[in-house]
């Protein structure tokens, strides 16, 4: 790789020039912050044209989530938070909490093929933004709507937050070390997981609806919780209790199920082993000359490792703690071991097969500010995503998308007055 461009896409520049294989669909965002717009990303990279309506004044929350903010010709601008979900989107800045503006994002919804918003239960239709009004005028829209807990139940009216929502799912309590180790107590997860699934549960639903749509014509509501989304990414601990009556509890970089499955500390570091199956436990013992281990019976098989974890783990412990992390890295790989580092974000942005697999995109601002993102992470053989639209200014396709409605300059200027709109002139 050595002189390579690792933000160039191993496809070529070309492959952002192809229409993309949700090219011609439109989406309305009214939606903020993470949940709802890494969703609308998701359509935007497969080509769909995304129209992200934001509020005037400050635009989505997370362009003030900062420092970092990135340095554009005139000082500082967006902050680093913004520019991870909302490349490919056009900026469109309407209040719809003003009527004229209510009406404008209305006309919008007429043309669009789906919508996302993540306001709370009910509180779009005072101003005739809810499926119920809009799906009259336009039968075929899908209309995603993603909030804390959902358009029912008891706890349907509350806010939702990543951070709440990993407590209340029972994620925390899993997450961090365990009570008899230094450091103990429920820790959140070092991103906002619950969004992000929610995110990526709701992509997934909204292209369930379209291959609906095109069979029988019909649109429909889609109704994504982020406590839905985390209760179901539970997966083996929560089966764990469904199964075996089991409760789990927090047991830090160890695995419920599987053992050894965990960091280990070297001479010079942290590595981590991941032994999936018994043939690779056995490698494991040869490569670090412990054969009696994997003779003794009560570790020959997953279950007798998991009862004795402890005596395991302690006798693995010592024997890799007088290796280097580095010479122990290239031991497992050549015995077939599955391990590895814990590397820093720095690292992992800097690693050769990132590098190798294109994940680093570089965009441009029409200001001309050069931007990286971090790009779609599936490579589609014949209709990749593409990465046409950096993170845009707070209203910059406003004037263009309303010009697409009809509304010419002088009402424009009239709306920009009533503080209606934010178009950049």
């Amino acid at each position: 790789m050595a002189g390579a461009d690792p933000t160039r896409a191993a496809a070529g520049p070309e492959a952002d020039t192809l229409p993309g294989p949700l090219h011609g669909l439109k989406v309305l965002d009214l939606s903020r912050v993470l949940a709802g717009p890494w969703a609308s990303q998701v359509l935007g990279d497969l080509g769909a044209e995304v129209w992200k309506i934001e509020r005037p004044e400050t635009g989505d929350d997370t362009r003030l989530w900062g420092p970092p903010f990135v340095q554009g010709a005139d000082g500082p601008s967006d902050a680093a938070y913004y520019l991870c979900a909302n490349r490919n989107k056009r900026s469109v800045a309407i209040d719809f909490g003003h009527p004229e503006g209510a009406a404008l994002v209305r006309r919008l919804a007429e043309r669009a093929d789906i919508l996302l918003e993540n306001f709370k239960t009910g509180a779009l239709a005072r101003y005739g933004l809810d499926y119920a009004s809009l799906s009259a005028a336009n039968p075929g829209l899908i209309y995603c709507s993603v909030t804390g807990f959902g358009q029912t139940g008891p706890y349907a009216s509350r806010g939702g937050y990543d951070f709440l929502i990993q407590g209340m799912s029972g994620l925390m309590s899993v997450t961090g070390r365990p009570d008899d180790e230094p450091g103990a107590g429920p820790i959140k997860v070092g991103l906002p997981v619950s969004d992000l699934f929610t995110g990526l549960y709701a992509a997934t639903s909204i292209l369930a609806a379209l291959h609906h749509r095109t069979a029988t014509g019909e649109g429909q509501h889609i109704d994504c919780a982020l406590l839905d989304s985390q209760v179901a990414v539970l997966v083996n601990q929560g089966m764990n209790h469904i199964v075996g009556g089991l409760t789990p509890g927090r047991l830090g970089n160890s695995h419920p199920n599987v053992v050894p499955y965990r960091e280990f500390q070297t001479a010079d570091g942290y590595v981590l082993v991941a032994c999936g199956n018994d043939g690779q436990f056995r490698s494991l013992c040869g490569l670090l000359n412990l054969p009696e281990l994997a003779a003794d019976p009560r570790f020959r098989d997953n279950v007798g490792r998991l009862r004795d974890r402890k005596e395991l783990e302690a006798t693995l412990g010592a024997a890799i703690r007088q290796w280097t992390s580095t010479d122990f890295f290239a031991a497992m790989e050549a015995a077939g071991v599955p391990g590895g580092p814990i590397n820093r974000i720095d690292q992992i942005l800097a690693d050769p097969q990132v590098a190798a697999r294109g994940l680093l995109k570089r965009m441009e601002r029409s200001d001309g500010t050069p931007v990286t993102v971090i790009g779609y992470p599936s490579q589609l053989s014949r209709t990749p995503a593409t990465y046409r639209i950096a993170p845009q200014t707070l209203g910059e396709a406003t004037a263009d998308v309303l010009a697409s409605l009809g509304v010419d300059e002088a009402e424009r200027a009239s709306l920009r007055e009533k503080g209606v709109i934010r178009d950049g002139r």
